[in-house]
């Protein structure tokens, strides 16, 4: 389900050089430009733009180039030092910019060829060859300078060519910039209120703005049970036949919590669009009022459709949990709410999971659907869901409120690993760390996080930890 006002990333590319070099040193320009575009075409992908300014190579026109790029609107820029170039050609551009910075000092082979280098006889064409393979030596001076302005940049060395570890790099940070901007782009909807007492969750919604950017959409219960009304036998009959397509449902669901289900989960969807909704948080009871206690204690089907759609829905009002389920959906990873549940010992594994909605995407086989007759510490009953997380690598992630009011990223890798797990019609799953499950969960719990966080499948600390960078972040790894 995407935005309705969808915005592609911008990123910015630009290459220098020193202007006095063309003329003492023929073909060295164009040989420069070519590894420019070498370096704009491997930044080109789906959902990206590259605003690529060439070779810049003078004081005016790296003005010139921070206008450009403040006007494209870029996200990230990328600067490939191709030779030796002044700073001067470089700090207007960022400065103007205001956008973060990249260094990229890619070389164009492996290293020089000095036997043929060494034949070439003509001591000017020797320069030129060499300052062809000197895009390491202004680093330094750039490094320098970005310190003393308090420019943030980062820094990739490798080769031009046939360097897998350097590309993954690049790509790492274009990952991140684009999670950071679907972030800034995000609409985050606030269904209900706190779970009362829960101290843990209560977050500062203007440090998550200034943060992350988004906004934060606050809505009425009483809106999904009118929009409950609305919905028609068809909608109802449809929807049904969605969720047998969607889950295993188990034999003992009723057909009248089924269709009561199908109604909330096509309200839900009409008020995600009706709001252009990006992600949920929500809790509410109800009590006292049969058509919003319906409505709520009817959602977990809807929910885990929605959260499987890229609208992840956090329970429990858990505003952070949101946050940190959106950046690993948007990294592709899927982001299933989940809590401790248990420690096995024997096994050395932690138990984790929670009640209502899961990310069925990244289900170990098809999510079960069960009735329960409470939904334990809430209001009602109905249907719910049970899955694990597909076996393999995982990331773990907690957006936590610092006691100086700021946000940081927690986070660990492990492992999702088979094994029993408890049939109680909630997510459950069985994680493997490499420190061992006591010291997991020790050093894990003394950044304090709330109790709630965020799993996604495969192992993605180091672009979290990129995002973290580029948004101004702590990030830490427990293993």
């Amino acid at each position: 389900m995407e935005p309705k006002n969808k915005r592609p990333l911008r990123v910015g590319l630009f290459g220098i050089g020193l202007a006095a070099y063309w003329p003492q040193f023929k073909g060295l320009k164009s040989r420069l430009e070519s590894y420019v575009r070498v370096v704009s075409d491997r930044l080109r992908r789906p959902g990206v733009e590259v605003v690529n300014l060439g070779l810049i190579d003078s004081p005016p026109r790296a003005l010139e180039a921070g206008h450009r790029f403040r006007a494209e609107d870029v996200d990230l820029i990328f600067l490939h030092v191709t030779t030796y170039a002044l700073s001067s050609t470089v700090l207007p551009v960022v400065q103007r910019a205001k956008v973060p910075v990249i260094i990229l000092n890619l070389h164009p082979a492996a290293a020089i060829d000095y036997a043929s280098f060494n034949r070439l006889g003509d001591r000017t064409a020797m320069t030129g060859e060499w300052l062809a393979h000197c895009g390491a030596c202004p680093v330094p001076e750039i490094a320098n300078v970005f310190n003393r302005a308090r420019i943030p940049f980062h820094q990739i060395t490798g080769m031009l060519h046939e360097d897998p570890p350097a590309w993954n790099e690049v790509d790492a940070w274009i990952e991140a910039a684009r999670v950071a901007h679907v972030m800034f782009h995000n609409r985050l909807g606030l269904m209900g209120h706190y779970y009362c007492g829960m101290l843990d969750i209560a977050s500062d919604l203007t440090q998550h703005c200034a943060t992350f950017g988004g906004h934060f959409e606050i809505i009425e219960v009483d809106e999904l049970a009118a929009l409950r009304r609305e919905v028609t036998a068809k909608q109802i009959a449809r929807r049904v036949a969605d969720f047998h397509r969607a889950f295993d449902v188990q034999p003992d669901c009723a057909k009248p919590e089924l269709e009561r289900a199908a109604r909330t989960s096509v309200a839900l969807d009409r008020l995600v669009k009706q709001h252009d909704l990006g992600s949920l948080a929500y809790y509410y009871e109800g009590t006292g009022n049969p058509e919003n206690e319906d409505a709520i204690s009817s959602i977990i089907l809807g929910n885990s459709l929605l959260t499987a759609r890229g609208v992840p829905v956090a329970g429990e009002y858990e505003v952070k949990n949101a946050q940190a389920m959106k950046i690993l959906d948007t990294f592709g990873v899927g982001g299933s709410f989940t809590e401790y549940y248990a420690l096995d010992f024997n096994d050395d594994v932690v138990l984790m999971g929670h009640d209502g909605p899961g990310h069925i995407a990244i289900a170990e086989g098809k999510t079960k659907v069960r009735p329960l007759q409470v939904y334990h510490g809430k209001v009602g009953r109905g249907l719910s869901v049970e899955m694990s997380v597909k076996h393999g690598p995982v990331t773990l992630l907690a957006v936590v409120q610092t006691v100086d009011g700021k946000l940081k990223f927690l986070v660990a890798e492990g492992e999702s690993v088979p094994g029993p797990i408890l049939e109680i019609g909630n997510t459950n799953s069985r994680y493997r760390f490499s420190i061992g499950a006591r010291r997991f969960v020790n050093e894990w719990n003394v950044h304090g996080p709330a109790h709630h966080c965020a799993v996604g499948v495969g192992h993605l600390s180091n672009r979290i930890e990129k995002l973290g960078k580029l948004l101004g972040m702590e990030t830490v790894r427990v293993c």
